[in-house]
């Protein structure tokens, strides 16, 4: 039986179809935090909903983070004699891997990389003086990411906290083993919607993740009415 591993698949826009990039884990983490909270309805939302007389109103979706810590090894790479993967683990240890996952932080668009290219430009003594182009921060947009836990999980994320312990170098100081903390906070359809502006095939891509998971939920939910009966039948 072949064991699933986890990954995160984040997509570059491009002119034709977005490019996936994904990050599988080498290793799949012992445990994983799954953490749930109910949208923040704020002091006058909360009276609103208590004033129209229904106590369980809530304005959306709820929230929901992973937590998890994945490791990655070069050796294990290089035993496993996967071509490519062995290559780049042999070159750069798990530094590609890494940086993958740093991606996942910065803007792939918009204003701010104007900017960094204005400031390129700028240095280099390009453009003729031109400065930099500078715009408003929701100009700036991080990658559309999908956590993948196995077939029943596939949900849009967005990376809120990331630390990398690295271990173990090379003679070129590559790191060669590392400890990822991953935080990620999945995006509800409302959030999804507002980020159609800058790329609908993304966000479309990424709400049809968001259904199918939970409609795979709700089926679970469905099948335990199994247990749930014969609960009941214990107690009585």
């Amino acid at each position: 039986m072949t064991l699933l591993k986890g990954a995160l698949v984040s997509f570059t826009p491009t002119f034709l179809i977005p490019l996936p990039n994904v990050t599988v884990f080498q290793y799949n983490p012992e445990s994983l935090t799954h953490t749930w909270s109910q949208p923040d309805t704020g002091a006058s939302s909360a009276t609103a909903g208590t004033q129209a007389g229904n106590p369980l109103a809530v304005p959306g979706m709820p929230g929901e983070d992973f937590s998890l810590t994945v490791i990655f090894d070069a050796t294990q790479d290089i035993a496993d004699d996967v071509p490519i993967s062995a290559q780049l683990a042999d070159v750069s240890g798990v530094y590609t891997r890494l940086s993958a996952l740093e991606m996942l932080l910065y803007p792939t668009g918009g204003g701010a990389m104007d900017q960094l290219l204005g400031m390129a430009s700028a240095a280099l003594g390009l453009g003729g003086g031109t400065p930099p182009v500078t715009r408003t921060v929701p100009d700036s947009t991080i990658p559309v990411t999908l956590f993948v836990w196995g077939p029943f999980r596939i949900v849009p994320v967005r990376v809120t906290g990331l630390t990398i312990v690295e271990k173990l170098y090379d003679s070129l100081l590559n790191p060669v083993h590392a400890e990822v903390q991953l935080k990620l906070r999945v995006l509800t359809p409302a959030e999804l919607q507002a980020a159609a502006a800058d790329n609908d095939v993304l966000s479309s891509l990424a709400t049809v993740a968001y259904t199918y998971t939970l409609g795979v939920r709700q089926v679970g939910a469905l099948a335990n009415l199994g247990n749930a009966a014969a609960s009941l039948a214990g107690m009585f």
